[in-house]
C-alpha cells in the first residue's frame, strides 16, 4: 500500500533499525543517555543555536516553546492555519493559559507585516501582553524565504517580542533553496525541528535555543510528562536521519513535481503548479467532476493499493521516502481511471 496521507507514515529502514539497536543508552532524565545528548548537540549546531532538547513530538516541542516564551494571560501571535494554533488541540491556551492571536495566512503561506504590527498590543491593562510571534516553514509545502522570515522577526524584535519557528519541515525548505539551515534559523530565538516527517525517523523533535532557555524547557518537558529514560534508541534514529535523509528530500520534491505534472494533464483536475515547491501536491477538481467522485475517490484508490486522505478544499498528496516512482504512477493512473 502506497500511503500519500502524510510524510509522518514513513517506516524506519533496515539501516536505521540497526542504528537504533546499536545505540548507547542511559537515563536521559539524569542526562546520562549519550545518544540523546549527541542528537541535541547535533541539531543545535545545525541550526546555529547553543543547546537542544529532544522531545517526543513536534506538538510537544511547540507547546514547550510557547509556554517558556509566554506566561498565563500573555499572548502568542501566529497564523490562523499554522499548526501551532490550528492542529495542536489548543494546548497553549488549555494547558498554559496563553492567549492565541490568529492572523490570516497569505496565499504564499506567510503573514502580512502590517497585520503583525496591528496585532501587537499597546501597554494597556485592557489587553494581554504580546510576547511571542510564532511562524512556520514550510507551510502546506510552501517555502518561506529567509528574507521574509527575517523581516517578520525584525518586526517582532522591534516591539519586544520573541520569535519561534515551527520548523517541522524546515529541511524541505533547506533543500528546495540550497541555503543552510542556520540561515533560516538565525532570526528566531527558538526553533522546533521534526525528525519524524520527511527525515524518516519514527519518533521525535528537537527544540533549540539559548542554553538558559533550553534549561527552562527541560523543566516544562518534565512537567508535561515528556521526560524519557533510555531514549537513545529513538535518538539514534534521529541521528541516522540527519546523516542520511536530508539530501534525499530532493528526490521527494522531484517526485512531487512529476506527480503534479501527471495529474495536471488529466481532464477535470486542477493543480497550481507554482505551489508545488517541496513535497506536497494539492489536487482539486473542476465543476465537471461529480461530487460523488470526490467523495468516493479515497476508497476507489484503495483498490489500486493507494491511500490518500479525504479532501477538504482539495486533496493533499504528500510525497516521502517510502513513495517510489511506481507509487506516483499508480496514483496518477488511479485518478485518471476514477474520472474517466
Amino acid at each position: 500500500m502506497f500511503d500519500f496521507r502524510s510524510d509522518t507514515v514513513t517506516m524506519p529502514d533496515a539501516a536505521m533499525r540497526q542504528a537504533m539497536a546499536d545505540a548507547q543508552v542511559g537515563d536521559d532524565v539524569y542526562r546520562e543517555d549519550e545518544t540523546v545528548t549527541a542528537l541535541e548537540k547535533r541539531v543545535a549546531g545545525l541550526l546555529g543555536k547553543e543547546a537542544g532538547l529532544f522531545v517526543s513530538s513536534g506538538t510537544q516541542s511547540n507547546l514547550i516553546a510557547m509556554l517558556c516564551h509566554a506566561s498565563r494571560g500573555e499572548e502568542v501571535i501566529s497564523g490562523d492555519h499554522y499548526h501551532t494554533l490550528h492542529y495542536e488541540a489548543g494546548g497553549v491556551a488549555a494547558l498554559g493559559g496563553v492567549i492565541p492571536c490568529p492572523l490570516t495566512v497569505t496565499e504564499q503561506g506567510s503573514l502580512h507585516p502590517e497585520d503583525i504590527i496591528a496585532a501587537i498590543k499597546p501597554d494597556d491593562p485592557h489587553f494581554p501582553i504580546s510576547r511571542l510571534l510564532c511562524l512556520e516553514n514550510t507551510h502546506n509545502g510552501l517555502v518561506q524565504s529567509v528574507e521574509q522570515l527575517t523581516s517578520l522577526c525584525q518586526i517582532a524584535a522591534g516591539h519586544g517580542l520573541s520569535a519561534h519557528l515551527d520548523g517541522a519541515r524546515l529541511m524541505n525548505a533547506v533543500m528546495a533553496t540550497n541555503q543552510n539551515a542556520d540561515a533560516f534559523a538565525a532570526p528566531f530565538d527558538t526553533i522546533s525541528l521534526c525528525l519524524s516527517k520527511g527525515l524518516g525517523a519514527p519518533v521525535g523533535s528537537v527544540l533549540v535555543g539559548r542554553e538558559a532557555f533550553i534549561e527552562k524547557a527541560r523543566r516544562y518537558r518534565k512537567m508535561l510528562g515528556g521526560g524519557m529514560r533510555q531514549a537513545g534508541v529513538l535518538a539514534a534514529a534521529g541521528l541516522y536521519a540527519l546523516e542520511h535523509n536530508i539530501e534525499r528530500l530532493s528526490d521527494d520534491h522531484q517526485r512531487a513535481k512529476t506527480l503534479a505534472q501527471n495529474l495536471s494533464e488529466i481532464d477535470g483536475v486542477q493543480i497550481e503548479m507554482q505551489k508545488v515547491q517541496t513535497n506536497m501536491v494539492y489536487m482539486a477538481f473542476d465543476e465537471s467532476v461529480p461530487d460523488r467522485v470526490k467523495t468516493d475517490l479515497p476508497q476507489m484508490l484503495r483498490a489500486q493499493e493507494v491511500t490518500i486522505s479525504p479532501a477538504k478544499q482539495a486533496f493533499r498528496l504528500v510525497v516521502h521516502k517510502d513513495i517510489s516512482d511506481e507509487a506516483v504512477g499508480r496514483l496518477s493512473d488511479g485518478v485518471k481511471q476514477a474520472l474517466h
